[in-house]
């Protein structure tokens, strides 16, 4: 089956002027012409910005988010949207001490140790299949499908843990957080590493073919034969693994669990980070690498207002404005 070419590229079309600017020009770049201002701004104005501590410090702040946007990535590119990742995060490190806590994790701790990585992913996996099941053969909205696990997933991950802060002992478990390799954060490493392996899935897979289908056309798609229940569990599964992993990530950073904590607004991240990457709400693209930089730009946006004394909660502001700004240039150039 050929992907319809305006599942993942756009019709060439001028694209009309906004205020004086090329949109077309502008969605095109937009996400670099974004990370090169910020860079250029912090290199200038925010101290210390170029020492590698702080290269560090953000690279490790930006990892989960990045990692957690891809997957949102692929299922935006459904004409879906996964508003359950902060609680998969939670829930998948709410699990990972309560193993090394536990008789058998103190008695096998090599055993623990593997169970530590292994059954919180499972879990992940198990909330992506409940919501692309729900999405797929019971045909819920998935705004309303992933808002179940979002409200119910941190609920359960705090019972687990009976509302309190887990701490462990595991300096094995903690490289996956706190290691570096050639001087950088292993958990850099491993999210490019993950970034690549999804890039590939969706470029060269016939899973990634069906993908693009899907979101560019869904009912094209299923005459075509294309096991669109299938593909859209896979997505949500993808999706709800790799916000298992940034949960993991987050706890071995921390050598504890706090339910309340991790993963909390990720799921505000991750759309707002697709979205400036390039990925279109109404789906049909999955621009991997956009995402990426979109985590970056969220990641420098959030840093450049702190470092520079403003509040967080503008910083919470400043991701809202820049969602409508991707989204109405995306909007402007489609016209």
């Amino acid at each position: 089956m050929t992907t319809p070419v305006a599942a993942d590229e756009p019709a060439h079309k001028t694209a009309r002027p906004v205020f004086g600017f090329d949109t077309g020009l502008l969605k095109r770049n937009g996400t670099l012409i974004a990370l090169a201002l910020l860079l250029a701004f912090n290199i200038l104005f925010t101290p210390n910005f170029l020492q590698l501590q702080t290269l560090f410090v953000n690279i490790s702040q930006v990892t989960t988010i990045a990692i957690v946007a891809v997957g949102m990535t692929l299922v935006i590119a459904t004409g879906g949207i996964d508003l359950s990742v902060g609680a998969v995060m939670a829930l998948a490190g709410a699990l990972a001490p309560l193993i090394f806590t536990s008789s058998f994790g103190v008695e096998y701790p090599v055993l623990g140790l593997i169970a530590a990585f292994i059954l919180p992913l499972l879990a992940a996996m198990l909330c992506g299949l409940f919501n692309g099941a729900m999405v797929s053969y019971l045909r819920v909205q998935p705004i309303i499908a992933t808002l179940i696990l979002f409200i119910s997933g941190r609920g359960i991950a705090q019972v687990l843990t009976n509302g309190n802060l887990q701490t462990f002992s595991n300096p094995y478990f903690s490289y996956l957080g706190t290691g570096k390799i050639l001087g950088l954060p292993f958990q850099g490493w491993l999210g490019l590493a993950l970034a690549i392996g999804v890039f590939w899935l969706v470029s060269r897979t016939i899973f990634g073919r069906y993908l693009l289908a899907i979101g560019g056309n869904e009912r094209a798609a299923m005459l075509a034969g294309t096991p669109v229940r299938l593909v859209k569990i896979g997505a949500y599964v993808l999706c709800a693994t790799l916000a298992g992993i940034a949960g993991l990530i987050v706890v071995a950073i921390n050598s504890a669990s706090d339910a309340a904590r991790n993963g909390n607004l990720m799921e505000l991240d991750a759309i707002a980070a697709a979205v400036v990457g390039g990925a279109v709400l109404q789906g049909g693209r999955a621009p991997i690498f956009g995402a990426i930089l979109g985590a970056i730009i969220i990641q420098l946006v959030k840093y450049t207002l702190l470092a520079n004394g403003v509040e967080d909660e503008v910083a919470l502001i400043a991701k809202a404005a820049i969602i409508v700004i991707a989204v109405y240039l995306q909007t402007s150039a489609r016209d």
